[in-house]
C-alpha cells in the first residue's frame, strides 16, 4: 500500500517528501510580505532534476506542511527566458496569472496569459508554461493532493 501510495505522488511537484508526521492539521495563516512571498513558505526548485526547464521557483502555500486537503495550492514565478517542462499527467489543474504575463501551451494552441487569466488544465493534456517577457510571470496552480507523475516530453 505504501509503495503504491508512493508511486502516486508526484516527485517533481512536491520533491517526494511526504508532510511531516510532527505537524497537525491545524488552521495556519500565511502573512503576504509583498512580492508574492509569505511568511513561514520557502522558496523551492520547481524540480530536482532536468534540463527541460529553466529560471522557475515554487512555493507551496498549501498541501506541503501536514494539510489534509484534496488540493494543493502553489505559487510559481517563472522569471525572463524561462520555462515548465513540456509534459502531460492524468492530473488536472487550474493555473492562475497573478504577476506580470507568460504564455501557456496546451495541446498545440498557445496563449498569452496576463492578470488573473486562468486556465484549467484537463487530464492528458500536453502543456508548457513559459515566460519570453521581461518581467517575471508569477501564477497560483491548484493540483489535487493526491496525483500522477508527470510524463515530460521532448519538443
Amino acid at each position: 500500500m505504501a509503495k503504491e501510495r508512493a508511486a502516486e505522488i508526484s516527485t517533481c511537484e512536491i520533491n517526494g517528501k511526504k508532510p511531516s508526521p510532527k505537524r497537525s492539521n491545524k488552521t495556519v495563516f500565511y502573512k503576504h510580505k509583498g512580492d508574492f512571498r509569505w511568511g513561514r513558505v520557502k522558496d523551492e526548485l520547481y524540480k530536482d532534476k532536468g534540463a527541460e526547464w529553466s529560471n522557475i521557483i515554487r512555493r507551496v502555500l498549501i498541501g506541503g506542511h501536514g494539510e489534509t486537503t484534496k488540493f494543493h495550492l502553489r505559487y510559481f514565478e517563472i522569471l525572463s527566458n524561462g520555462n515548465s517542462s513540456l509534459e502531460l499527467h492524468r492530473h488536472e489543474h487550474v493555473v492562475i496569472c497573478v504577476k506580470g504575463k507568460g504564455v501557456v501551451l496546451t495541446g498545440r494552441r498557445k496563449r498569452t496569459m496576463g492578470f488573473m487569466d486562468t486556465v484549467y488544465i484537463s487530464p492528458n493534456t500536453v502543456h508548457q508554461l513559459s515566460n519570453p517577457y521581461q518581467e517575471p510571470f508569477g501564477f497560483f496552480c491548484i493540483v489535487n493532493s493526491r496525483r500522477d507523475r508527470p510524463r515530460v516530453l521532448q519538443k
